[in-house]
This record gives C-alpha cells, sequence and structure tokens, in this order.
C-alpha cells in the first residue's frame, strides 16, 4: 500500500526510497486521483526526473553488476496494451491497487531512453529475428576465440590428451504450461499463439536437438507433459531420463536426462523440500540428484555428482531458501563422498531464484556464510529494501531436520553404553553415513564443496549484467550451472580463470545476452525461444 500511497499524493520514491520527487505537475495531482492524466505525460513527468542520484539504475551500471533492479520491483513499468499508442488517455478505471508492487520505485528498463516522452524502444513488440550466441571459450590461449551458434565443425578443445572424457550439460528452465496460465500477467508482451504448449513444446524440442548436450536438467517440467511427451522424445533421442514431481500435487518438477553412450546410471536420490515435522518447509520445491559413470573402453573411470534443483521463488523467504538449498548439499555430499573421504566431480544446475553476489549465492561459491543479522528478504537478492523483516533466526532450521551446520546428514552421538557388537541394533548399525558431534549454536553456515559458476554474470567491457530470464515484469539471472573447481592462484576475470579439481575443467560455454537484447526479439517467450528462460550451456572435460 505504501506504492499507492505515494502515487495517490503525486509522487514517488526514488531508489530504496533515498528520498522523493513529484510525479505529476501541480495541476495534474488532482487528476491523478481518477488516473485520467495522458500516460505519456505521466511517462515524461517520471522519466525527466533525477534518476542519476538512485542508487543504481540499469542503464547507470557500475563495474559491479549487483544487486541488480529489474522490472519485477517496479510495477509502474507495466502497461496496458492500448497505452502504448502516443496520447491515449487513461482509461483503466478498474485498475486496481494491488497492481502495485509494494514498493513504489519506478524502473527504466531499457538501457536507451528518450526524454521526450516515448515508450522505451527496446520494449516495442517485434514478431521476428533470432536470438545471436555463440561459444566463448575458457582457455588461455584461444580465449578470445568464439564460435556462431549452429558451427558443428569446430570442437572447443583446450589441449591435447588421451586420458580425458568430455561432456556437455544443459540447464534449462523450460517453463510449465499451467505455471505459464497460472500467471499470465508475466506474458502480456506476447502474442498469444506462441503461449500455446502445442507451439512452445517443438521449439523447445528444436533447441535440445540442436545443442545436443550430453546431460540436461530441466526445471518446470509439467508431469502429464512429460510422461506423454518429453519424455518419450527424449528417449527416442537416445536419453535416458528421470523425474522427480514436486509435493503437494503440484503440477511440475525437475528431471535430469542423459544420453546413454555416454553414461551408465549409479544412483537417483530424490530430494523432497517439504516436511511435515518442521514448520519451517512447508513448501513443495524438490531436487534431483544422480552418480553418473562415463563410459570409457579399457578405463576405470571416475564418477560424476549431478545435482537438479529449483528452490522457492518468494524473494521474502531467505529462510525456506537456504533451508532448501542446505538440505539439498546435505544429499550430494552423501552421494558424492567417496571412500577415501574426498567428493568426486560435482556438477549443480537449477533455477535457484536468486541473484549474483546475493548472499545465498556467495555461500554457494565461497562456501561460508554468517547470516548474523540479515533479513530473510535479502538472502536471495531479488528485494533490495528489507523494512519491516525480520532477522534470520540461529539456527534457521530446527535440530530434528537432522543437517548440521555444515549442511551435511547429522547423527547424533549414541550414549557411551557398554555394547557388543551384537547388542547393537540395525537402527544403529545403519546411523553411520556422516557422524557430527553435537555444535554450540553458530550463525555460520558452511560446506564442503569448492564450487564456481559457469558464468560471469556481467559483460567486462560494459559491466552490464546478463539475463538468464525475461518477461513483462523482469530480466536478471536466476539459473546457473555451479561444478567442483578450484581456482588457480593468479587472479583472472570472473568466469575466464582454468579451473580444475578431481580431474573436471570447464572448456565452453554458451554465451548468455543482456535485457535489452532479449527485447530486440520482443523477450521472452517469442517465436523462436518457447521459454521464459534461456538455456544454459557447458562443456567440461574429466581428468582420468
Amino acid at each position: 500500500m505504501e506504492a499507492w500511497r505515494c502515487v495517490r499524493r503525486g509522487y514517488g520514491r526514488c531508489v530504496v526510497g533515498r528520498g522523493r520527487y513529484p510525479m505529476l505537475p501541480h495541476h495534474q495531482k488532482s487528476l491523478a486521483r481518477d488516473w485520467t492524466t495522458p500516460w505519456e505525460n505521466l511517462q515524461r513527468c517520471c522519466w525527466n526526473r533525477h534518476i542519476s542520484s538512485c542508487m543504481r539504475w540499469p542503464g547507470h551500471y557500475s563495474r559491479a553488476p549487483y544487486p541488480y533492479f529489474s522490472s519485477r520491483h517496479f510495477s509502474l513499468n507495466w502497461r496496458p496494451p492500448c497505452l502504448f499508442e502516443s496520447r491515449t488517455p487513461f482509461q483503466y478505471w478498474n485498475w486496481r491497487p494491488d497492481n502495485l508492487s509494494q514498493t513504489s520505485l519506478i524502473h527504466l528498463s531499457s538501457y536507451i531512453m528518450n526524454s521526450e516522452g516515448d515508450e522505451p524502444s527496446s520494449k516495442r513488440r517485434k514478431h521476428q529475428g533470432t536470438i545471436q550466441r555463440h561459444w566463448e571459450y575458457i582457455c588461455n590461449h584461444n580465449k578470445d576465440k568464439t564460435k556462431i551458434l549452429g558451427d558443428k565443425n569446430v570442437d572447443p578443445k583446450c589441449e591435447d590428451s588421451d586420458n580425458k572424457f568430455d561432456f556437455s550439460v544443459m540447464s534449462y528452465n523450460i517453463l510449465s504450461q499451467d505455471l505459464l496460465e497460472d500467471n499470465s500477467h508475466l506474458y502480456r508482451h506476447c502474442r498469444r499463439p506462441v503461449l500455446h504448449w502445442s507451439f512452445r513444446f517443438p521449439n523447445i524440442l528444436k533447441e535440445i536437438k540442436h545443442f545436443d548436450a550430453d546431460v540436461l536438467c530441466l526445471q518446470e517440467v509439467q508431469e502429464d507433459h512429460y510422461g506423454a511427451e518429453i519424455r518419450p522424445s527424449l528417449e527416442s533421442l537416445g536419453y535416458h531420463c528421470e523425474y522427480k514431481m514436486r509435493t503437494g500435487r503440484k503440477p511440475d518438477g525437475c528431471a535430469i536426462c542423459f544420453k546413454h553412450s555416454k553414461f551408465s546410471l549409479l544412483s537417483v536420490n530424490p530430494v523432497e523440500f517439504y516436511r511435515r515435522d518442521v514448520p519451517l518447509l512447508d513448501r513443495d520445491n524438490v531436487g534431483l540428484v544422480l552418480l553418473l559413470q562415463p563410459k570409457i573402453p579399457n578405463a576405470a573411470s571416475p564418477v560424476i555428482c549431478v545435482a537438479n534443483t529449483h528452490l522457492l521463488y518468494n524473494p521474502r523467504r531467505g529462510d525456506i531458501k537456504l533451508t532448501q538449498l542446505a538440505m539439498l548439499l546435505a544429499e550430494i555430499s552423501s552421494v558424492a563422498h567417496q571412500k577415501d573421504g574426498s567428493f568426486c566431480p560435482i556438477v549443480m544446475c537449477g533455477d535457484f531464484n536468486s541473484v549474483p553476489g546475493s548472499p545465498l549465492y556467495s555461500f554457494i561459491k565461497e562456501g561460508k556464510l554468517n547470516y548474523e543479522g540479515l533479513a530473510i528478504g535479502k538472502v536471495s537478492g531479488q528485494e533490495q529494501s528489507s523494512r519491516g523483516q525480520r532477522i534470520l533466526s540461529i539456527p534457521i532450521w530446527p535440530p530434528n531436520l537432522g543437517i548440521s551446520q555444515n549442511c551435511v546428514y547429522e547423527v547424533q552421538q549414541l550414549p557411551k553404553v557398554e555394547k557388543t557388537d551384537s547388542d547393537l541394533t540395525q537402527t544403529e548399525l545403519d546411523k553411520t553415513e556422516v557422524l557430527v558431534t553435537a555444535e554450540k549454536l553458530s550463525s555460520n553456515l558452511r560446506h564442503h564443496f569448492s564450487l564456481s559458476s559457469v558464468y560471469s554474470h556481467y559483460f567486462p567491457d560494459t559491466g552490464i549484467p546478463e539475463v538468464t530470464t525475461c518477461h513483462s515484469r523482469s530480466a536478471i539471472t536466476v539459473d546457473y550451472i555451479f561444478y567442483s573447481a578450484e581456482k588457480e592462484d593468479v587472479a583472472r576475470q570472473p568466469g575466464a580463470e582454468v579451473a580444475l579439481v578431481g580431474g573436471l575443467k570447464l572448456l565452453a560455454r554458451l554465451s548468455l545476452l543482456t535485457e535489452q537484447d532479449l527485447w530486440t526479439v520482443n523477450g521472452l517467450p517469442n517465436e523462436n525461444n518457447s521459454s521464459d528462460h534461456l538455456p544454459l550451456l557447458a562443456k567440461f572435460r574429466l581428468e582420468l
């Protein structure tokens, strides 16, 4: 309601509430109550104000890409279609206050603004054109070379060696049809025909065929479509598919699919984040962890752990997000743990609903997080204002969850009682996976993995953020491919380092785009790209 009060009073608030400025000329303030002010005048008044005083604004980037304000938080950027025409009066008399977000921030989503009142050029509806993406090599001697999408004659090799196993991984949120229809306000920029599943699925399958990844990590896979179309189609392409549906009768879930010709399946480990006995965990998100073994003739190959998840969206429930992540990491720790105490190479994909540079993202990459005094709404970085939000409790999750602050399964030590082997019960014998002593309360979270992101999240030359999802209200990065890596001591540009641990090296990645790039093809989904997310793709090498 703060946003509504600000608009009714005829003023807006700059980013993070740094000062107020009038939105309408004095003679138009009374008209604002009836919403009859010409929309282009309202635009002109807003756009000509001193937005440069804001902490950070799209189009006014610093080198640091995040926190990044997107139109998800600034619903005044939303426009009914009829308002796009010049000098059209505002005639939506039933536009209710709940169409505004809870903050009174105004977001200009275009990087190029016309102060004369025109609509941002990047959001004019376009129906033609294709997205151009290229391969980026992650090797010193040829990192400046790129491969144009579709050129299959060039293999991104970094070095010659017989003791290697190369494979590719795609992470793709394919947009559940039920979720699309339940959130139709996010797709007002789209022509209706491109939103039908009968149009979207052939496009999605075409993308999967084109990229021909060895491992697919898919999110928002709708259960009925999976059984009827997705799984049969992928199996016909040589994939073995594993699927975990969300709990609570939700319509979608996560899938991991891999090529029979490249891997053997060793274990399937679904993770349910809903726990009836833990009030905090009342959401139905899931994860899936597979243990795969490369098929290499005449060689004893190591195994690879592949994980896929879709964390809770709610920007103001960072406590749930962190707990879900801890549960996934605990399962990965259990699956990837080897007899010598080390971990096999790990690839962790998914839609984490968190932006780069956020506390949750930093925890994944750095392996540690001190969350003392952290507001739950700031964990994912999706919202910048934490006013009125509570601070994370210490500890975040209760002891009966059975997961320690080190994100491993916790087994309580048994009382020291003289017993022989024959006296131990089967339950006690089973509780030997991980043994952790009772910890004193701490606000420090840790995990055992050294994880890097395949992507650098912004363009080095301009500082403009890469985006992985783009719809009517938002254009940000929330999708990632993380992999077990150990950075070299030599400092490099983010995302450009050669990463190697346990034989796993990043060879190449498919480039991402800016918000402006995507609006040149009318955002997402469009005629050629049928999800509101971009597929992420990386090529790795496993040293034997």
